[in-house]
């Protein structure tokens, strides 16, 4: 019997399937995290040049991967939510957006740690370093546009048109190493080939993949919330509420505790 997935796309049907997801990703998360640190931080050797200030790289590259693959990820929601209208990828943009703010912000928090000791400075307004700062004013952006519209399929029409627009800031962030004069090293991870140690090169490739598990679980966790609140009042949320131990009385039309928006209709 072929399995339908389309239906997924029915906040319902996506909420009940996010939740048994979650164990699995956040376990994932957890587990990938521990070894990625383990590798990184006892087994790797440490750098004939930087010496261990190079160890950063497991927090700071995971973190600058993933800030540019959650918007890129972001940015594929929003088109789909423009071409077909669907509301679910609206709410699972709205999910991502604080999540890949987060990982940009580690990743230019992180990135004089590294800088100094190597560069001799904490920050140049150099083209890598100034097109992620604009990345992490995109997701503000993003999530400031939101909150200043009070209707929720609006605020999604208007955040899919911003986070589309900002998409072009992406190849900037990857490819200027090459197209400008930077102090940021080129890559160490190609296609097929890398300049790193294998143990060194293991170690960043698992910290990433944990960072895409933790990435995954947080928002699904995120868009379980974002649906209970624009679904407030659908019979599938109130019967669910009962089911959950979590009724409220038939008819009524309170907002959920720790919901600002209406419900979408």
């Amino acid at each position: 019997m072929a399995i339908h997935w389309f239906k997924y796309a029915a906040p319902a049907s996506f909420y009940g399937l996010a939740g048994r997801m979650i164990p699995w990703f956040t376990g994932a998360a957890v587990v990938t995290t521990l070894v990625g640190l383990y590798i990184g931080m006892v087994l790797a050797p440490t750098d004939f040049q930087q010496g261990d200030s190079y160890r950063i790289i497991y927090i700071h590259v995971p973190a600058a991967w993933m800030g540019m693959f959650t918007y890129l990820v972001m940015a594929g929601w929003a088109a789909a939510g423009v071409v077909f209208n669907t509301r679910l990828s609206g709410m699972m943009v709205q999910a991502l957006a604080p999540t890949g703010a987060l990982f940009t912000f580690v990743a230019l928090w992180t990135g004089p740690f590294w800088g100094r000791p190597t560069w001799g400075t904490y920050w140049v307004w150099d083209a890598r370093l100034t097109s992620t700062l604009i990345l992490f004013f995109l997701y503000i952006g993003y999530m400031a546009l939101r909150a200043s519209i009070d209707d929720p399929r609006r605020a999604d029409r208007a955040g899919a048109v911003l986070t589309l627009v900002g998409v072009v800031n992406i190849p900037i962030i990857y490819f200027s190493v090459q197209w400008w004069n930077t102090l940021h090293q080129g890559a160490s991870v190609r296609p097929g080939s890398s300049s790193m140690a294998t143990v060194m090169l293991t170690g960043m490739l698992v910290m990433a993949f944990a960072a895409w598990m933790y990435t995954i679980a947080i928002s699904l966790a995120r868009v379980r919330s974002i649906i209970i609140g624009r679904e407030q009042h659908s019979a599938w949320v109130g019967e669910l509420l009962v089911a959950e131990g979590h009724g409220r009385p038939s008819g009524t039309s309170e907002a959920l505790p720790g919901s600002n928006e209406q419900g979408a209709r």
